[in-house]
């Protein structure tokens, strides 16, 4: 019998790559249509929903995300579904790397405080009875889509032969291609039922440096390539009127820090899985530009 994911967010950055990967693995594909309403309708039959819903912008989490995460529990609730979601580093604060199921959430932010919660919301579903699976990933990274944070900013200038730093140069972060998360998405609820019934999943990605990644595309494009300092003072001074701008300067301290995911929790349950390298994906960065 096929086997059916709904997946809400199907349009935003996560939502689409997974939806395309289900169906690639052969998944029967339903993606919410939020402006009809019924997520427990919709979700009538599904073996597992996918929960990348997200408020744009970061606009109004405070409330937004407990309604959503409170929607999502109810479908998977009344249906009998799992749930897979994606997570992201902001409820470990500053704690020491690197970052895995077992480092406290000790989050500074309002929004990592804001993702705590709705954490631990799913850890009790789990308890209840819900299947949960978190697969926690860095700042996403999608070539060519002007939606992430590393092309809508670093690589932004790329074609003028200039890219952007966010924090010192020389500090690794923590970054999640988004086809290969997607990809491990799949390959955790294919075997979810060997899974625990809460699964916190590091998905480790790629640990790499501005300068590292510099280096990467001055090799793809031949060419050397200059840094920017972001103007981290313009967004403060755009944050009265400008909610993005002052959601994105909370997150400051994540490029100022070095931190990486842990990934042994994932090479356990996925042992074979292969993810890019930074210099193909530098490749298609360059590609991106070109096209």
């Amino acid at each position: 019998m096929d086997q059916v994911v709904l997946v809400l967010g199907a349009s935003g950055l996560f939502g689409s790559h997974a939806a395309r990967m289900f169906e690639q693995a052969g998944w029967r594909v339903r993606r919410y249509d939020r402006a009809r309403g019924d997520m427990a309708g919709a979700a009538r039959g599904a073996d597992l929903i996918v929960n990348a819903l997200n408020p744009p912008g970061y606009h109004d989490w405070a409330r937004l995300v407990p309604a959503i995460t409170q929607e999502v529990l109810g479908a998977a609730r009344a249906t009998g579904a799992a749930v897979l979601v994606p997570g992201n580093v902001y409820v470990f604060g500053r704690e020491p790397g690197p970052w895995g199921g077992g480092t406290p959430h000790r989050a500074q932010t309002r929004k990592g405080k804001i993702r705590a919660q709705m954490e631990a919301s799913y850890r009790d579903a789990a308890a209840r009875g819900t299947q949960v699976i978190l697969l926690r990933g860095g700042d996403f990274v999608a070539p060519g889509d002007a939606r992430s944070v590393l092309d809508m900013v670093v690589l932004k200038h790329l074609a003028r032969g200039r890219i952007t730093t966010m924090g010192p140069p020389a500090v690794p972060r923590a970054y999640a291609y988004l086809p290969d998360m997607a990809r491990a998405a799949v390959a955790l609820a294919e075997r979810r039922a060997s899974l625990a019934q809460f699964e916190d999943v590091p998905f480790p990605g790629l640990t790499f440096s501005i300068e590292d990644l510099r280096a990467a595309l001055q090799a793809q494009l031949s060419r050397p390539i200059r840094l920017r300092r972001f103007s981290w003072w313009a967004l403060r001074l755009a944050s009265p009127v400008w909610e993005l701008a002052r959601e994105l300067s909370e997150m400051r301290y994540l490029y100022q820090m070095p931190h990486r995911l842990d990934g042994t929790r994932f090479a356990e349950l996925l042992p074979d899985f292969k993810g890019i390298s930074l210099p193909d994906l530098a490749g298609l960065e360059a590609a991106a530009l070109s096209g």
